[in-house]
């Protein structure tokens, strides 16, 4: 089931004006492919990501799943935000458990649960609850309930963000180890490059006012694969050059700005 986003533009108020946040986005993700999409802050990423999510709307352009219109949210669509948000009066396995209610019988839900935490590797702390969990642990309570839900497509906005570094590596292991067992396709928002070019098989670098594709980039590296590989420094500096020419082009906006005013 692949997405399809064509021609999608988008725009918010501000000070009495639209200010353009998305323009002419095109973009096809094939079944089984992890995306990442990859910007300076304000390139509109995670804005893309909630029109895909169904919680808003574009101003014109077309989204599909599989050849159907995206208008609202879906249960073929996960979401995993940078934080966990889980329900603190429930257990870990309870917090899995929740959004398959009315869906299945209470023993299957229970099963499908426990399936899930141990692809996160989290099996043990079922019975635990949300405070008695590390910051990195309850993300991966978070991405083994969307993946509970079955989705088609799970889509991902800096879930490692506001992780320390040793734990955001090791979280990129088990998502790419999650990956590779069941071929999720999973659009991913990050600000980083290393884990953009350690993660995905296409990387969408993506340029500011307005937000746009600048490049897509395939990343034609086996799995796993290796942080340390001339290769994947390779693909690291090219994309660095790219969005350091465009940081470059927005500091002189701001500075033409500045000075006009």
């Amino acid at each position: 089931m692949f997405l399809s986003i064509e021609n999608v533009e988008k725009s918010f108020g501000k000070d009495g004006r639209r200010e353009l946040v998305l323009q002419d986005i095109n973009l096809r993700v094939e079944e089984g492919e992890f995306v990442s999409l990859l910007g300076p802050s304000g390139c509109g990423k995670s804005t893309l990501l909630s029109i895909v999510a169904g919680l808003g709307n574009p101003d014109s352009g077309r989204l599909q799943l599989g050849g159907r219109d995206i208008r609202k949210p879906g249960k073929e669509r996960g979401m995993v935000f940078q934080e966990a948000a889980l329900f603190p009066w429930l257990n870990v396995e309870e917090n899995v458990m929740f959004p398959l209610k009315g869906s299945m019988s209470r023993d299957r839900m229970r099963e499908t649960a426990r399936h899930h935490l141990r692809l996160v590797q989290l099996s043990q702390y079922g019975g635990h609850h949300p405070h008695e969990l590390s910051g990195g642990m309850q993300q991966r309570v978070s991405i083994a309930r969307a993946l509970a839900m079955d989705p088609a497509v799970l889509l991902m906005d800096e879930p490692f963000g506001a992780l320390d570094e040793q734990t955001r590596m090791r979280l990129q292991d088990v998502l790419e180890g999650i990956w590779i067992e069941t071929k999720k396709t999973i659009l991913f928002v990050t600000h980083s490059i290393q884990e953009a070019v350690r993660l995905s098989d296409r990387v969408i670098v993506m340029g500011t006012h307005p937000g746009r594709i600048l490049q897509d980039i395939p990343i034609r590296l086996g799995r796993p694969r290796n942080l340390h590989a001339g290769e994947m420094a390779e693909y690291e500096a090219h994309i660095l050059g790219l969005l350091k020419t465009e940081n470059d082009k927005v500091e002189e906006e701001e500075m033409r700005h500045a000075a006009s005013h």
